[in-house]
């Protein structure tokens, strides 16, 4: 019987990664250093080290190999990457190659953790993202609770690395390539004698605490240019919905360098270093643009506590294919349709799904958070291990994010904010 691509992927046996092939693909990593004017600063050097160990980072960008794998060069990453990206062509066959080891993000992964700690006790080194999405705001998200135990069980040296302006460079709102400048620091997290000393709840409060980073609030004061081509508030009201003025949702409209919100005339400009400024005497707006999505979140707050809070939008629903590769821009495969409501019991859809009735609910505090494979354009969760991605017919993608998110901590649920910014 031919097996599907899951199917196959579930068989998979990761091992070290190649020698020969690493290093070819290492001279493409550098290449794109030096276009990115990526400069490391070593507290440590990871490299030198000839034990196991695991490297990881705050999730800066869709790009981070490039910021990570020279920080422990010349030893080689078996890195953890989105269970969905297996199903992309030609990046399969990529990470396929590099012995990647697939993850469903923010759900619990049996072939995940038998991976780490296979190529662990084969003497390499794993390298993955605890805040399990490349950042959509600029600013780090906690590190998903079960990080602590994770590293306990692989009981080997932690290395860490702060990404700085790789957000900027590669935003999830706007898919343009914008070039500036990257700092990269490199340092040690844990030592094998205090991963076996420290609980697994003090083990993520150090993580969140070295791994916080604020890309705007960064560049504040590095003054970085990046290359924005006149076009810096591209897709910016994806990231930015809500008018600072007059709370209008979703009525942002962008050309160019500025933002201008339909419902009051608030105008606003986005300059090559990532500042923010009102356009007029009437307009308003907040000092970063990190302020501005704190603001948003805590609206969030506030709108799940309302007694009977209720949200709600038509959807379309994509699928991972089970014998061909997606290609291009494509993440999912459309299968079906229905109503999709966030309540305080949790999330909640009916509608069709190939063809057939379908109900599924979450509880708020089983969801932390949705998963986004490309831009801030549709959001992605697992279901019994399968994937689903959601395309709301209105597309406030980012407010659905923040709502469930702040719902999921309002109801109790495990990943709670922390406070590092």
């Amino acid at each position: 019987m031919r097996l599907t691509m899951a199917e196959r992927l579930a068989k998979r046996c990761e091992h070290k990664p190649n020698p020969v092939l690493y290093a070819i693909l290492y001279c493409v990593v550098l290449v794109m250093k030096a276009k990115l004017k990526t400069k490391f600063v070593f507290k440590v050097r990871p490299g030198k080290d000839k034990e196991p160990f695991v490297l990881v980072s705050n999730h800066a960008s869709r790009n981070d190999y490039v910021f990570t794998a020279p920080a422990v060069w010349p030893r080689r990453l078996n890195y953890v990457v989105g269970y969905n990206e297996f199903f992309r062509f030609p990046t399969a066959l990529l990470l396929k190659a590099a012995q990647v080891i697939p993850k469903r993000n923010f759900v619990p992964d049996v072939h995940t953790i038998t991976s780490a700690m296979r190529i662990i006790r084969q003497g390499g080194h794993i390298m993955f993202m605890p805040e399990g999405m490349s950042s959509i705001t600029g600013m780090c998200q906690p590190v998903m609770p079960g990080t602590g135990k994770l590293l306990k069980k692989l009981g080997v040296t932690v290395y860490y690395t702060v990404i700085s302006g790789g957000y900027l460079t590669y935003t999830k709102h706007c898919l343009d390539e914008r070039v500036g400048r990257t700092e990269v620091v490199v340092d040690r997290m844990f030592t094998k004698e205090e991963l076996a000393r420290l609980t697994d709840s003090e083990i993520e409060d150090r993580m969140n605490r070295l791994l916080a980073h604020d890309d705007y609030r960064w560049n504040a004061e590095a003054g970085v240019q990046f290359a924005g081509k006149g076009q810096m508030a591209k897709k910016l009201d994806t990231l930015l919905y809500m008018c600072p003025k007059c709370g209008a949702m979703y009525r942002m409209s962008c050309e160019g360098n500025k933002m201008t919100c339909e419902a009051c005339g608030n105008v606003i400009e986005m300059r090559a270093d990532y500042s923010i400024r009102p356009v007029g005497s009437d307009s308003v707006c907040p000092q970063l643009v990190t302020d501005w999505t704190i603001m948003e979140r805590e609206k969030a707050a506030a709108d799940v506590r309302a007694e009977g809070f209720r949200f709600s939008d038509h959807v379309r629903v994509g699928m991972l294919p089970d014998y061909k590769y997606l290609t291009g821009d494509v993440t999912s495969e459309i299968v079906g349709e229905g109503e999709l409501t966030l309540t305080a019991a949790g999330l909640h859809f009916e509608g069709t799904i190939k063809g057939e009735a379908r109900v599924f609910d979450i509880p708020a505090t089983s969801l932390p958070t949705y998963g986004m494979c490309t831009d801030i354009s549709r959001f992605y969760t697992f279901i019994d291990g399968v994937f689903y991605e959601i395309y709301p017919d209105r597309g406030e993608i980012l407010r659905w994010d923040h709502l469930t998110e702040e719902m999921h901590r309002f109801r109790g649920g495990k990943w709670q904010n922390t406070p590092y910014r």
